[in-house]
């Protein structure tokens, strides 16, 4: 492709988004990664997490203002995908340039979520159970007890900000949506069918083999897909403005 789609990447629950760093050279060149960092990890550790969803995603949006030049997607893995829905919403509501394509990995649809899945998960034993059921957290994380103690304090006030959300019913996003899922994740299907009803413009489901963190189980067959998603989606918003012209 003649120029570059910025790939806007949030991450999940207790990670920082280096965990797409890789992704810049498994991808194809004509997408522009852009790793979104959330305060209280990885380059920005020294801050204290946010733990209002409203108020993270309005943080996200000024703060990436500068990335949604131009042609831009919005991905999101789990916790991520909420943030990305958000994100969406909150550029519509305020007038903004919107993605060419959201596209959300590894969660329920905004209206499918369960608010009463992270009441319980409030001491460091239920919060290393997560992890481990999750997977996905190298074993390094757990070995390590400083490590251990800043990764249980970010996913905790993760948790916090998933716990505050609030599906509105919004109306459909006038975009496309596209959406990637393990076939062994506990998330049931129907779940995650109902981001369906989030799409104005075209919607895809791609159900892959390995559970919540299929992203890295099946790599190479995920960025296939995502790459394949964004390019029509590219191709198609190009080939409506040359028309237009």
């Amino acid at each position: 492709m003649e120029t570059s789609v910025s790939l806007l990447c949030l991450p999940c629950a207790g990670a920082s988004a280096t965990m797409y760093l890789r992704w810049r050279r498994l991808l194809p060149l004509w997408i522009r990664i852009v790793p979104v960092e959330l305060p209280g990890r990885g380059s920005r550790l020294a801050e204290s997490p946010v733990q209002d969803f409203d108020s993270l995603v309005a943080q996200l949006c000024a703060e990436q203002a500068e990335a949604m030049r131009g042609e831009f997607a919005i991905f999101g893995h789990s916790m991520g995908a909420l943030l990305a829905y958000g994100m969406a919403c909150r550029l519509r509501s305020t007038g903004r340039a919107l993605p060419v394509a959201l596209l959300a990995s590894g969660a329920a649809a905004p209206s499918r979520r369960d608010p009463g899945r992270f009441a319980d998960k409030t001491d460091d034993a239920s919060l290393i159970a997560d992890l481990r059921k999750q997977g996905g957290t190298p074993e390094e994380v757990f070995a390590s007890a400083e490590l251990m103690r800043i990764t249980l304090d970010v996913l905790g006030a993760d948790y916090r900000v998933c716990e505050g959300f609030r599906y509105a019913g919004e109306a459909p996003l006038p975009m496309p949506v596209h959406v990637f899922a393990g076939r062994d994740d506990d998330i049931e299907a129907e779940r995650i069918y109902a981001w369906s009803a989030e799409a104005g413009g075209a919607f895809s489901l791609d159900w892959f083999g390995g559970g919540h963190f299929f992203i890295r189980q099946q790599e190479t067959a995920f960025l296939a897909a995502l790459s394949q998603r964004l390019g029509k989606v590219v191709a198609r918003d190009r080939h409506a403005s040359h028309a237009l012209a």
